[in-house]
């Protein structure tokens, strides 16, 4: 008599993931639920990012769509990868305009490369650098992988 695979059984035939990946697998996760979320909560902003912020709000009272994003994650990608001629040649010449967007959107795409950019810092900082720049690059690309999936699920649940 052959044996059913019971509820568990499938457990044993996976592969032990090592806690690096999983920890970056995680950060990922969270990162996507919190850019999918609009208005994004932000700690610790005050001064000018908070007036920023609250404009960015005001001219933008739902969610961006992906395309901002994925403009978005690509300037986070250039500061934190120090590629700087990319990002002022992009800003400057308005590249985000050849992926749909419109010229109106530079404050957003600013503001949510910084809010992204400035989250994978903070984890770096709290883990005192163990969050690396190479670490930090996998994390965003996660990020952004996640943060796809969750559109396009909420979307085919729509």
């Amino acid at each position: 008599m052959a044996k059913i695979p019971g509820r568990w059984e499938h457990l044993l035939d996976t592969k032990p993931v090592p806690i690096e990946r999983y920890v970056l697998d995680e950060l990922g996760k969270l990162f996507a639920k919190d850019l999918s979320q609009w208005p994004p909560q932000v700690q610790d902003w005050e001064g000018a990012a908070g007036l920023a912020l609250q404009q960015v709000v005001q001219e933008r009272p739902v969610w961006p769509g992906l395309p901002a994003f994925r403009e978005a994650f690509r300037l986070a990608r250039w500061d934190l990868d120090h590629e700087h001629e990319a990002y002022d040649d992009y800003v400057r010449h308005e590249r985000w305009l050849e992926h749909g967007l419109a010229r109106t959107d530079k404050a957003l795409l600013l503001f949510l490369s910084r809010l992204i950019t400035e989250q994978l810092l903070a984890v770096s900082e709290a883990t005192e650098g163990r969050i690396n720049r190479a670490a930090r690059l996998e994390v965003l690309d996660r990020t952004e992988q996640r943060l796809t999936q969750l559109v396009h699920s909420t979307l085919a649940n729509a």
